[in-house]
């Protein structure tokens, strides 16, 4: 297995047809089909169900998705650490983010501060809420987007939003058929996905707080390390999950996003960094993403 079964894997996935992922990677459709099946034949399942139009993947070739555009992301941030040794003298400027923000404003906001900062080396840095702020304190990074109000005087934070939440259900499920939008009450007889495992106080554990502010208990809770695995285990009928509004362009035929009665039922956007910090970057980045996210933050 080589990193171009990856990419080539990855442009198919993503195109859901040979054909448009052919002209994408600039080469032949029969080169790449050749390709794929290699792959296949190296992972010993199947990865695309082929009588679907357009193309699915297959449960193995969801899990292999999953794992092959962790690993690419992986190399593209060693490239960028290597480019950035290699050109000493530039600033490294660090952002850490939450995946789920990805789906938001986050990238409009990167690619306006890269524009508008291009003397220093913008980095970025996935990592979860409780980890940016030790990532903060140790100087790893230098602000951070996380969806967790955590107290602690040596960070300050900014609320950029408070994103709806919305239900992720099965395809053909009931509450599809309900005809209005669903009440956590809802819930409480089905199993519930929540994510991440790791890192508490974590996600999750907002989640389920917005139950309890309610004085609900929700029913059996499975907890998984990713939102895309979560979604995952929604298609399979494994139960049900709760994500920011902003995750439906993560589009699937086997899910459907409902959304949520409750005025509670928010998640927010948050942008923290180290207290007492003053830069022209910092601040034009403040600049940016309070704009982008519609002029609604506060302190």
């Amino acid at each position: 297995m080589e990193l171009r079964h990856l990419r080539y894997f990855i442009a198919v996935a993503n195109e859901r047809n040979f054909t448009r992922a052919a002209e994408l990677l600039n080469i032949a459709q029969p080169p790449l089909s050749r390709q794929i099946r290699q792959l296949e034949d190296n992972v010993g399942s199947e990865l695309f169900d082929r009588t679907s139009r357009p193309l699915k993947l297959t449960e193995v070739g969801r899990l292999f998705y999953e794992h092959a555009t962790n690993v690419l992301a992986g190399l593209d941030q060693l490239q960028a650490l290597m480019s950035q040794m290699a050109g000493a003298g530039r600033r490294r400027f660090v952002i850490g983010f939450v995946g789920s923000t990805l789906y938001g404003h986050l990238p409009a906001v990167i690619r306006r501060f890269r524009a508008c900062a291009s003397h220093v080396d913008v980095s970025l840095l996935e990592c979860s809420t409780v980890e940016q702020i030790a990532a903060l304190k140790e100087g790893r990074i230098d602000v951070g987007f996380g969806r967790l109000r955590i107290e602690d005087q040596a960070i300050r934070r900014i609320v950029l939003a408070e994103e709806p939440l919305v239900a992720v259900v099965p395809a053909g499920h009931a509450l599809t058929r309900v005809g209005r939008p669903l009440r956590l009450v809802d819930f409480l007889s089905e199993s519930l996905i929540v994510y991440p495992r790791p890192a508490r106080p974590s996600y999750a554990d907002h989640i389920l707080s917005v139950f309890h502010d309610l004085g609900l208990v929700p029913g059996p809770l499975t907890e998984v390390r990713e939102l895309q695995t979560a979604i995952g285990l929604v298609a399979a009928h494994a139960g049900l999950s709760i994500v920011p509004e902003s995750v439906q362009r993560l589009r699937r035929d086997d899910v459907c996003y409902l959304p949520i009665a409750e005025r509670g039922a928010l998640s927010p956007i948050m942008m923290i960094h180290r207290a007492g910090d003053i830069s022209g970057e910092l601040e034009a980045l403040i600049g940016i993403s309070c704009e982008l996210h519609a002029g609604g933050a506060r302190a």
